[in-house]
């Protein structure tokens, strides 16, 4: 079996993870630093160490805003962003649990919209997603009354249709996502 660092450094996005020298640019210029379980800096030493299921079962990489703030700033040419979305794909294809975050639901949820329709759908992708952290709801019935208001303004304004629309080409776009998903090793 790989080790963590060889199995990210051979995961596109974490090919540089063996040039960083831990100056803590990145979680110096982060915005999300504060939020992350791990910043940055944090991830790349506990990757380096091994520490396979405290960094893939993080939020950490969950939290990057995409931003690249960090990796213009790297002297070192690491792409901690790239390694945020390679952390991700593992975590994902190694089927971890995330702590602290629903982002995972989300983008499965955005994901199987495209691939069924072509493109997004609002409404069912929210469906979707609500339906898969309906145990989070549950303990947290508040949260989810809160938001009505906000989806009833969206169907009022037409903004969320219900039905998606028909779009050409959706086996195709499919296609290119399902081979996407085999290059990863992500089935």
């Amino acid at each position: 079996m790989k080790s963590l660092v060889e199995e990210v450094a051979a995961t596109p996005g974490g090919e540089n993870i063996r040039a960083c020298i831990q100056c803590g640019v990145c979680t110096g210029t982060c915005p999300m630093a504060g939020e992350m379980e791990y910043p940055p800096r944090k991830i790349i030493a506990l990757i380096r160490a091994g520490m396979r299921d405290e960094v893939l079962s993080s939020s950490s990489m969950w939290y990057c805003l995409s931003c690249y703030m960090c990796t213009v700033r790297c002297p070192r040419g690491v792409k901690p962003t790239e390694l945020a979305h390679a952390l991700e794909s593992l975590a994902t294809e190694h089927r971890f649990k995330i702590k602290r975050t629903r982002t995972p639901a989300m983008y499965r949820s955005f994901v199987n919209s495209i691939r069924g329709n072509g493109r997004v759908h609002e409404f069912g992708m929210m469906v979707r997603y609500y339906l898969s952290i309906m145990p989070d709801l549950l303990a947290n019935p508040l949260a989810t009354i809160k938001m009505l208001p906000l989806g009833l303004k969206l169907l009022l304004h037409k903004r969320m249709p219900l039905l998606p629309k028909k779009v050409e080409g959706k086996e195709d776009l499919s296609k290119i996502i399902q081979k996407f998903r085999e290059v990863r090793g992500a089935q």
